[in-house]
């Protein structure tokens, strides 16, 4: 991960987390930031993660909901946001592609500058020919992906 951007990186495991399992990660979470607490937080896994995850928000930071990778969608208490003001995002490109075409054909061209200046380097697991698209979702559906799995046109 630090090879691809990452700054600090928290193995936290595949296990469920009891209350004190919770704990031990928020306070993980937080003795890696260089504030005691995070600015924005991206968070794909959902499930008993996301609460230790909001707990290590800074002031006035952004919970991004991406998804809910680890299986439960959670309930997050929400004083948290109260208590942190900070705001809560849910991200959902399919919704946000058709709700705002303009702007997703902009980021799209933004993230293709990015790309060629070596701004970002996405972690690419598989390239697979067009054709081989069932393939391809079959890999992500049987989370046998790392990264990014690319279609390409041959």
């Amino acid at each position: 991960c630090k090879e691809y951007g990452a700054d600090e990186i928290v193995i936290y495991g595949s296990e469920k987390l009891d209350k004190d399992g919770q704990k031990d990660l928020s306070n993980k979470l937080k003795e890696k930031s260089k504030k005691g607490g995070f600015d924005i937080i991206y968070d794909p896994i959902g499930d008993c993660y996301s609460e230790p995850a909001l707990r290590s928000i800074n002031w006035k930071g952004r919970y991004l909901v991406i998804g809910f990778a680890a299986g439960e969608i959670p309930k997050i208490p929400l004083n948290l946001a109260l208590l942190k003001g900070c705001e809560i995002v849910g991200v959902f490109w399919g919704a946000f592609t058709g709700h705002e075409p303009k702007q997703n054909i902009s980021n799209i061209i933004e993230i293709g500058k990015l790309m060629s200046n070596k701004k970002i380097n996405p972690f690419i697991s598989k390239q697979l020919p067009m054709q081989s698209a069932t393939e391809a979702i079959k890999l992500i559906a049987d989370r046998k992906v790392l990264g990014k799995v690319v279609l390409v046109n041959q």
